[in-house]
């Protein structure tokens, strides 16, 4: 298969752009990017962009899967409105050139509580995202809906940093189990799994789904 890919420099786009560059099931992997991801690979291809313009770009999107981890923090956007311009509006705008142009599956990163009707602004904006890529003209849509992320950000986040050490060590109490920290690498496992494997034209895996989609 041939993959685009798109948040890239991010805590799960990054293990997944190495994932996807080791697996022979891929033959070509091009990044579309806001700032060049520092990899260099003969699978490799990247492309500058500014997501802004996405839907004006003219960018070529000749792939079989898109995999979408585009995503920011309220701190990091500033305000609301940019936060929603960049895991809603840019994932979703790529999406929809992406199936307009041929490419049959989407992998969409979402998260855990995920609710399009949901009072909490970043499981309302996730949901909403969920909910409206089902429209697009794909074969096959797969939402991952991972737990608390673990790995190595470029950018520090305080509340996984205290948070992640309690919820290993409550990972052994029934019930709370599926809510443990998931490293990066599996996240992009299962995603890659997700473009292989699945059959449904639309799936959801969230919690100990995801776990179980990278085995």
């Amino acid at each position: 298969m041939k993959a685009i890919l798109i948040g890239a420099t991010g805590l799960i786009g990054r293990a997944l752009l190495n994932a996807l560059l080791l697996d022979d099931s891929f033959s070509e992997v091009k990044v579309l990017t806001r700032r060049t991801t520092g990899v260099k690979h003969e699978k490799l291809i990247e492309e500058i962009v500014d997501f802004d313009q996405i839907k004006v770009s003219g960018i070529a999107l000749n792939s079989e899967v898109l995999f979408s981890t585009l995503g920011t923090t309220l701190k990091t956007a500033g305000t609301k409105e940019r936060q929603w311009e960049i895991d809603y509006d840019m994932q979703f705008n790529t999406a929809e050139l992406a199936s307009k142009a041929g490419i049959k599956k989407l992998v969409l990163l979402s998260s855990a509580g995920a609710n399009a009707k949901s009072k909490v602004f970043y499981s309302r904006m996730k949901g909403e995202l969920d909910e409206a890529v089902q429209n697009l003209n794909f074969e096959q849509v797969s939402i991952i809906r991972p737990s608390m992320l673990a790995g190595k950000r470029e950018e520090f986040r305080w509340m996984e940093k205290i948070f992640t050490p309690i919820m290993y060590a409550f990972s052994w109490v029934p019930g709370i189990r599926k809510f443990r920290p998931i490293k990066d690498v599996i996240v992009a496992k299962a995603m890659i799994n997700a473009a292989k494997n699945q059959e449904k034209n639309y799936a959801v895996y969230e919690l100990q789904g995801v776990f179980d989609l990278a085995k």
